[in-house]
């Protein structure tokens, strides 16, 4: 074990280097750029690791386009049998940067102990910390009873549907040839994320009547209807949801509650500058329902179908209209007990000296498609970073983290396919 803990020290600068590499590529999404050079850039790195490496875009697939293309990267090492197979895996893609920077979002910097560039929590240090866990194995001269695989994915920011979903369901991602899986998101050293809430995007339009504006009484507002509902969602809806308590372990606990957010409000005339006076026929708002175990998406629905109905019969003249909005997301879980978890906690604690904390996430990441489409029931949520530096501004990962992240990734897949008997 020092052997190894001592390799992925040696391997540290590297480690770092190749972070910083990552995060100077700009791999934005929305709409998907520089995919195709960091997926080279890793599948390089991989070569070089003795892993056989695919290559893999998602051509056919309705997000892959000549001028987005979306390439995908998996890798595999074996050892004296396939089985068992541990799997980590990465997605490339970062937010828009935004504003509020204090320095280049897509030129790394190391200062005072912390990583900084976009993507350097959410999760490109998380990626590098398992691609070099694996590589300090070798570095070790440890032999492999199963086998090592890693993959780098796209488009896990706004779902994951040309990555992992897609590998999965080509038969590339699931329990015919995966046992466990880590995916390095940013929880911190000594936190294991055993799953995600779920979630629930819808629209509600309000729809009205237009009028002279000078004539109001002619017409119906639907602005004016969506501002009585919202009002009702708030007062109603809202402490419902607050009252249903997870015993999911949630972090923060603010989150072990479903949670309900407006994403975007528009309504009346597009803002050309000059408006016309007349009485807003439209208005639709997107919300995005974060739900717990407790509750079935029929119990979601009904909640909001209920306060769109006392309004209508509330307030005359007011029509609504409830629409699924995007993807819906099932919580996701795997059970305390499972071997991938107590093989964790076991290397945190011989690695840091404490116990580990297990923890849920707010909101959803690739476990879905692992679990839903894979069929894989071993998946968590493990690596380097701050949960609440995702989608900051300076956004930044600490370098002892990372290299705390990665001995307690070498050290678990040491246990789960390495052949310690020769070791």
């Amino acid at each position: 074990m020092r052997a190894l803990l001592n390799a992925v020290d040696e391997l540290a600068p590297e480690m770092l280097q190749f972070a910083k590499e990552l995060i100077d590529i700009p791999t934005v999404n929305p709409p998907g750029e520089g995919y195709r050079e960091c997926a080279e850039r890793i599948a390089d790195r991989l070569c070089k690791f003795d892993f056989d490496v695919r290559l893999l875009p998602t051509e056919g697939h309705r997000d892959h386009s000549p001028a987005s293309p979306r390439y995908n990267v998996i890798a595999t090492r074996n050892g004296a049998n396939p089985r068992p197979a541990l799997h980590f895996n990465g997605h490339i893609d970062v937010v828009p940067p935004g504003a509020g920077w204090t320095r280049d979002p897509f030129s790394a910097v190391i200062e005072n102990g912390r990583l900084y560039g976009r993507g350097s929590s959410d999760m490109k240090c998380g990626l590098a910390a398992a691609i070099y866990s694996a590589e300090a194995l070798r570095r070790a001269g440890i032999p492999l009873r199963g086998s090592l695989q890693l993959s780098a994915t796209v488009d896990e920011e706004t779902g994951g549907f040309a990555g992992v979903a897609h590998l999965a369901e080509a038969g590339l991602l699931t329990s015919r040839t995966i046992d466990y899986v880590i995916i390095p998101e940013p929880f911190g050293p000594s936190r294991i994320c055993i799953g995600h809430r779920g979630l629930y995007w819808f629209r509600i339009v309000s729809h009205g009547k237009t009028a002279h504006g000078s004539m109001p009484h002619l017409g119906i507002s639907a602005i004016e209807n969506m501002a009585v509902l919202l009002e009702e969602i708030r007062q109603t809806v809202m402490p419902e949801i607050a009252a249903r308590v997870s015993v999911m372990p949630v972090a923060p606990l603010e989150s072990r509650c479903g949670t309900l957010n407006i994403n975007s409000i528009q309504g009346g005339e597009p803002d050309f500058g000059l408006q016309s006076p007349c009485v807003a026929d439209r208005c639709e708002v997107v919300y995005e329902r974060r739900w717990v175990p407790e509750e079935s998406l029929e119990e979601v629905r009904s909640q909001i179908i209920g306060a769109l109905d006392r309004v209508a019969r509330s307030k005359p003249g007011s029509k609504f209209e409830l629409e699924d909005y995007g993807n819906t997301v099932y919580p996701a879980s795997t059970r305390r007990d499972a071997e991938l978890v107590s093989t964790l906690e076991q290397s945190i604690y011989e690695t840091l000296g404490r116990r580990a904390e297990l923890v849920a996430s707010p909101g959803t990441y690739d476990h879905k498609h692992f679990a839903r489409i894979g069929n894989i029931v071993q998946c968590v949520a493990y690596g380097p970073g701050e949960l609440e530096q995702a989608h900051q501004a300076d956004e930044w990962c600490g370098v002892e983290a990372m290299v705390q992240s990665a001995r307690v990734m070498a050290l678990t897949a040491l246990h789960l396919v390495g052949n310690i008997d020769i070791y």
